[in-house]
């Protein structure tokens, strides 16, 4: 049944993209694209917790066999990604120009992160990847809601194909030991490599995947580009395809390299630690909705990546259910990432519909809008601030539980390695909160006396769904967690999820006997979505009895200026600017402020001010490499002489090396 679904979500997926193609049917284009997505939320639903069975497409490459098969941690990783693509193109984009195009591009990325979810082989695989990506790019190019947009697509696309590049090196360095490209060879073929070329094959898969993850230096090209298109694109590149690719991190970490290297772990602990750090700390600058959500989005991206490496060093040193839980948080924090994140990116898109911007600014649009649509977007805002009883405060609060447990590693190296994770997380806790109270305080509740139009209804329900979604995750996580059981059990021998509850209470899933009132720490959110709209009775209570006294209401001063709030509010700039100078050594803030005037120097016409933070990496990484690159190319372009007896030269000395290296 499930296979059949997939089959039919693809078949949908393809069936759009040629009508896309064809310039005609873009509201039938819009339902297949969402009905694909329907039905394989569909099959994982059906499927779990099990997985799929593996079934051989009709065609071949390279003369073997294609098959397709889904374990469970890629049907969950799926259908989570996949709630917010399916509200994201059943609205489609905002942008008046351009659908067909973003209908071809969704569709691409669909079919290529179905296709990473499931493909066996290795050329399949890098095939759908290249798919998704290119995808990816068709959608924030077709929109044209940027100026800029073709230079930031260009960026993001040489960045991932440096990371293509890493995946297929790796993809070969496993494949020539057994002879074969299919997966099921690799785990057997990096066992039979030295420890330093597994070393080397993990970092190649760490560049390949965190390209589009958001691992440093990567993390830079998300905001141009997210920020050249809209809400939709960034629900679908921020849900089903940044969970592709943690999953494929997750395949090489947990099935094809051995446990023997614990360096690995290391590694990938101190690059998520360190890009959710700085990812975080660049998000809560931004003054565009798309820009901020997708610095948030590397962030929670590395939070993931940080909790797989710590699953990697407890495998490494013995410890399989602690392996085992690890490898569940992370897959439960992007569960709830995907839902949250959705929910914004479609809010921001709301935003877009009604004020025309995507200004983190005053707008007054909760106010104007449904009341629905500022529930949704608060539950999400909440989860992503890591907020009870969030999914998003429940996945953190494990996270640090997971990382707590880091004295009962063996080696010094590793408990300190875990100790100055937490460290770091917890930074990136305190940030992330800042960062989405300014998100939801000045973006949605700052008032405005601009006309501002109401959400409208469709942003309003696809808002409103997926925010729900993320307190019913919360809320009915002991259920949910049965379905990782299986694949916990197959990957570390120890079925971690049944141990990180006790019926409706969660509790660190360590594997020792454990009950509520006697653990280390314990939460349940399925109780305190009850308990907590009780306890806001008693405010309510409050208020309601403190009517019978008279209210005295005081203007606010304004310095002896006339009463302006709007003017006096706060706004993204000074929200921001504590923390801008505090690690100024980090963000090495410009400002910049120019006079226009008619002539005469004291008469100044208009003001005009300019603020920024500098990148880390690319004045002092990329830059250099383009340098390098047209200095290469500038030396190579004297090839193109014109000069036949020069060209016939370089064709004989190609023929010498031919025939040299055939006979020797």
């Amino acid at each position: 049944m499930a296979i059949e679904l997939l089959v039919a979500a693809a078949l949908l997926w393809v069936a759009a993209a040629i009508i896309a193609l064809l310039g005609v049917g873009r509201l039938l284009a819009r339902a297949l694209l969402a009905l694909g997505g329907l039905a394989a939320i569909a099959a994982a639903l059906v499927a779990l917790p099990q997985g799929t069975a593996a079934a051989t497409l009709p065609n071949s490459l390279g003369g073997d066999p294609v098959v397709f098969a889904l374990s469970p941690d890629a049907l969950w990783l799926m259908g989570f990604g996949l709630a917010p693509a399916v509200l994201a193109t059943a609205l489609s984009t905002p942008s008046e120009k351009g659908e067909y195009g973003w209908l071809f591009g969704a569709a691409a990325s669909l079919i290529g992160a179905l296709g990473v979810f499931g493909l066996q082989d290795g050329a399949a695989f890098l095939i759908a990847w290249e798919i998704m990506s290119f995808g990816g790019a068709v959608m924030i190019l077709s929109e044209r809601l940027s100026d800029a947009r073709g230079r930031s697509v260009l960026f993001m696309l040489g960045l991932l194909e440096i990371g293509a590049v890493a995946l297929l090196i790796g993809v070969l360095l496993l494949a020539v030991p057994g002879a074969s490209l299919s997966f099921a060879t690799f785990a057997h073929a990096a066992a039979s490599l030295g420890g330093g070329w597994q070393a080397f094959i993990g970092l190649l898969f760490l560049i390949g995947f965190g390209a589009k993850l958001g691992i440093l230096p990567f993390y830079e090209w998300f905001p141009a580009a997210y920020g050249s298109g809209s809400g939709a694109s960034g629900a679908i590149l921020s849900g089903v395809v940044l969970n592709a690719a943690f999953y494929g991190l997750s395949r090489v970490l947990t099935v094809w390299l051995p446990v023997s290297v614990p360096a690995i772990g290391i590694v990938v602990v101190a690059a998520g630690t360190l890009s959710a750090v700085l990812a975080i700390l660049y998000a809560f600058q931004q003054e565009d909705w798309r820009s901020l959500l997708s610095f948030s989005s590397a962030e929670n991206a590395s939070i993931a990546v940080a909790t797989l490496g710590a699953a990697v060093m407890f495998r490494a040193d013995g410890q399989m259910q602690l392996a085992g839980l690890a490898w569940t948080v992370a897959l439960l924090h992007l569960a709830g990432h995907s839902l949250a994140k959705g929910t914004l990116f479609l809010t921001a898109d709301g935003m877009f519909r009604a004020a025309g911007s995507y200004g983190i600014g005053h707008t007054n649009l909760l106010a104007r809008s449904a009341w629905p649509f500022g529930l949704g977007a608060l539950f999400a805002a909440m989860s992503l601030a890591a907020m009870p009883p969030q999914a998003g405060f429940v996945s953190e609060w494990y996270v640090f539980q997971t990382i707590f447990q880091g004295f009962h590693l063996s080696t010094l190296g590793d408990r300190l390695t875990l100790a100055i994770a937490g460290a770091g997380l917890a930074l990136t806790a305190a940030v992330a909160f800042a960062t989405f109270v300014k998100v939801f305080g000045i973006g949605l509740l700052g008032r405005t006396t601009h006309p501002v139009l109401p959400a409208s209804p469709g942003s309003v329900a696809a808002v409103a769904l997926l925010g729900l979604g993320v307190i019913v995750l919360a809320a009915g996580l002991p259920a949910w967690l049965r379905a990782l059981s299986p694949a916990s059990a197959d990957l570390f021998g120890k079925a971690a999820p049944l141990d990180m509850h006790v019926g409706w209470v969660l509790v660190p899933g360590t594997g020792a006997p454990i009950a509520p009132d006697r653990s280390f720490a314990f939460i349940s959110p399925s109780l305190l979505v009850i308990a907590m709209p009780l306890l806001a009775l008693i405010p309510i209570a409050f208020l309601l009895a403190t009517r019978r006294f008279p209210v005295r209401r005081a203007a606010v001063w304004y310095g002896g200026l006339p009463q302006d709030p709007e003017r006096a509010s706060t706004t993204g700039l000074t929200f921001s600017n504590a923390l801008r100078t505090f690690y100024a050594f980090i963000y090495r803030p410009t400002l910049t402020t120019t006079r226009e005037t008619n002539g005469q120097p004291y008469f100044i016409r208009r003001l005009v001010f300019m603020h920024d933070v500098a990148p880390i990496f690319g004045p002092y990484l990329f830059s250099p490499l383009v340098r390098f690159v047209r200095f290469v190319a500038e030396k190579m372009s004297r090839i193109q002489s014109g000069q036949l007896n020069f060209y016939l030269a370089l064709i004989g000395a190609l023929l010498v090396v031919i025939l040299a290296l055939a006979l020797f």
